[in-house]
């Protein structure tokens, strides 16, 4: 095994610096890894076993780079601040040092939300050597609605006028009136590229796809997209591993099976979970 270094920095971008870690291999470096972080509040469920995840990738000698984007975590401004392509700008920026300081196969590690944020990335830019996902949202329409219904669940203790209407809310948020939802404040910018931002591959992707869920079986919606990149000739190795929903539990859990099948990127072998 590798001796690991790992270091935190200021990367600067458009909108002002990022805060960014940095895990890697005191050796030789056999190429790097990005990850695309999940959305909102999700982002804070998965950071414990993102930085797991990343020492284990770190261990069998991949350079992996968290970045938190503009208005999130140690980044400068606030989420309230923050637009989807804004993010996608971060995201490049990012992409950009890395592989300028890691020369190498270059992999995108996308969770939850964060496939979208790849599958726009990818599109602009599809020099990526791998895409590695952990249970992928693949319809920023469905997690936009999903986000929304945070805030009318939150209403339904008040008295029936100071209720919140589902379509009233979206409608606020087409006309530019950002919403405070479950403590983040949307706008109507973030709101407009979530609600775009869907999950495919660019025409003639040809790089090898790593799919990872939780669970007993691969999800319906996932298996649809699954087999429709298979159709397009994309190499794609899904599978399936035991462990808890750690993206939504109350508790900040941990997946160890995922830790591990997650490191399997171009015969990496198997990590072993922190």
């Amino acid at each position: 095994m590798h001796t690991i270094e790992e270091r935190g920095f200021y990367l600067p971008a458009a909108r002002g610096e990022l805060f960014c870690v940095l895990r890697l291999p005191r050796g030789n470096v056999r190429g790097a890894v990005l990850a695309y972080p999940p959305f909102a509040e999700e982002l804070n469920k998965c950071r414990r076993m993102m930085a797991l995840a990343a020492h284990a990738m770190a261990e069998q000698g991949w350079a992996v780079l968290q970045v938190d984007l503009f208005g999130t975590g140690d980044a400068e401004g606030d989420f309230g601040e923050a637009d989807w392509a804004g993010w996608l700008d971060d995201l490049s920026c990012a992409r950009q040092w890395l592989k300028a300081h890691h020369p190498g196969p270059q992999w995108a590690w996308a969770v939850r939300a964060g496939a979208l944020l790849a599958a726009d990335a990818l599109h602009a830019d599809a020099a990526h050597d791998g895409l590695l996902l952990w249970q992928p949202q693949l319809s920023g329409k469905t997690l936009l609605g999903q986000f929304l219904r945070l805030k009318i669940a939150a209403s339904l203790g008040l008295g029936e006028a100071d209720r919140i209407d589902a379509r009233a809310v979206r409608q606020a948020l087409m006309e530019g009136q950002a919403q405070e939802i479950a403590g983040y404040l949307l706008n109507s910018a973030m709101a407009a590229g979530l609600e775009a931002a869907a999950f495919d591959l660019p025409s003639g992707w040809s790089a090898p796809v790593r799919w990872l869920e939780v669970g007993r079986a691969i999800a319906p919606a996932s298996a649809t997209a699954i087999e429709r990149l298979r159709a397009r000739g994309v190499a794609v190795d899904a599978a399936v591993v035991e462990g808890p929903s750690f993206w939504q539990t109350v508790e900040v859990e941990v997946a160890p099976a995922l830790i591990a099948a997650g490191c399997h990127l171009e015969g990496a072998g198997t990590c072993a979970a922190a």
